[in-house]
């Protein structure tokens, strides 16, 4: 099936709500810790930057989530919209997670993304940031998966 027979809603060029709904759909999925599911999201031939690692295509990004989930344990992501224009979005974001020697983190970072007319991402470039914290000072308290609607967003927690 290619994309064209299967598109990824919404598609652009976005409007400040459908940009809002792509992030969010981007935040449940990233929250799943799927890899397989997430990489569907993006081009077969996708490129992204993620921190200094340089990445092409689904297969790619599949082991590269692979490897990020088996050192950030207890992964919970919150996406904010930044802006948008066009077929691309910036998010800013934030998440935290710990390694497994129990020392926690909250990771902040910036992603600048671009989609192909089907809805598909096709680039992806992403800085972050990982700040040391204390496990008494976590926000993200929510059971593992999709965070709940009324959970605070980045702005809600001064982030």
């Amino acid at each position: 099936m290619t994309n064209a027979e299967n598109p990824r809603l919404p598609l652009p060029p976005f409007d400040n709500e459908s940009a809002i709904q792509k992030v969010r759909i981007g935040e449940d999925a990233w929250n799943t810790r799927n890899p397989e599911l997430i990489a569907l999201a993006y081009t077969s031939d996708s490129l992204w930057r993620n921190r200094s690692e340089f990445l092409s295509g689904r297969e790619a990004i599949v082991q590269f989530l692979t490897r990020k989930w088996l050192k950030e344990l207890d992964y919970r992501l919150i996406k904010e919209l930044w802006a948008f224009q066009d077929n691309r979005i910036a998010v800013r974001f934030a998440y935290e997670w710990h390694d497994d020697s129990g020392n926690w983190f909250r990771s902040y970072g910036n992603e600048n993304w671009e989609f192909d007319e089907h809805g598909f991402m096709r680039w992806r470039i992403a800085s972050i940031n990982d700040l040391p914290i204390h496990q008494s000072d976590r926000k993200y308290h929510w059971i593992l998966g999709r965070r709940p609607d009324d959970h605070p967003g980045l702005s809600d927690l001064n982030f």
